[in-house]
């Protein structure tokens, strides 16, 4: 197979990494994004990984806690960072060099993320992962991946989803619903569909950077997505 892309953004949610519970670790998942990972890797293709920590802890909704918001994301990017280790321990085992590049200063654990290292690693080849967010309150690990990939030149983020794309309305509840082959980031901004939030959408559209939504769970979905397959939902500017 032939990859249509040099270095790529995947984005994980943190509940990804929980399985079918979408809470702790399930490590039978890991183990198969790892590979799935691995089988990009493999190909030639630099990639750079970011992971959301929902599957242990949610910034956005710790005040339901009676914890404040900055507070609960700083716990949040903490949440982040132990996902990152261990999606590095399972790369590792399987003799893929990666590296978690923290957005706070965690140097026992981590390298702190700077833009030319991460360049660096890329263009050895190592797996990056983004850890930490953006390392400031109020934005979401779905910001931190789009700005990491601006950063870093991805070509593309790629968002691995329990879903096969995007639809018009939850097809879980609705059987009537309509799934989208290509969307174009203004339709995403003015129907509110449930991508990733607006900030990202927006930034991706500001900088043309196209994001495409698909199912992890999909066999051989983010090799062949790598490959230029049609699979899921491509948002994209409009014309291009």
């Amino acid at each position: 197979m032939t990859p249509k892309y040099k270095r790529i953004l995947l984005k994980l949610s943190g509940e990804t990494l929980g399985g079918e519970q979408g809470s702790g670790f399930e490590y039978n998942t890991i183990r198969a994004i790892a590979e799935s990972v691995i089988s990009v890797h493999n190909l030639g293709v630099e990639v750079g990984i970011v992971v959301g920590g929902g599957n242990i802890f949610r910034g956005s909704k710790s005040t339901e806690g009676n914890v404040g918001r900055v507070a609960g994301d700083h716990m949040g990017m903490l949440a982040t960072v132990i996902n990152s280790i261990c999606l590095q321990e399972m790369l590792e085992q399987r003799g893929i060099l990666t590296r978690v590049l923290s957005a706070i200063e965690l140097n026992a654990i981590a390298e702190p993320y700077i833009k030319r290292r991460a360049d660096r690693h890329l263009k050895k080849k190592r797996v990056v992962i983004f850890a930490a967010g953006t390392g400031n309150p109020f934005f979401t690990t779905d910001t931190a991946a789009v700005l990491r990939a601006s950063e870093v030149g991805a070509e593309i983020v790629i968002k691995a989803t329990k879903s096969d794309g995007v639809y018009d309305k939850d097809p879980i509840i609705h059987s009537d619903a309509v799934h989208y082959e290509e969307l174009n980031y203004d339709d995403v901004l003015r129907q509110n569909l449930k991508v990733m939030d607006a900030t990202a959408i927006a930034f991706c559209r500001d900088n043309q950077l196209p994001i495409l939504v698909l199912d992890y769970q999909e066999p051989d979905s983010i090799l062949r997505a790598v490959c230029g397959e049609s699979v899921g939902t491509l948002i994209k500017q409009r014309g291009s």
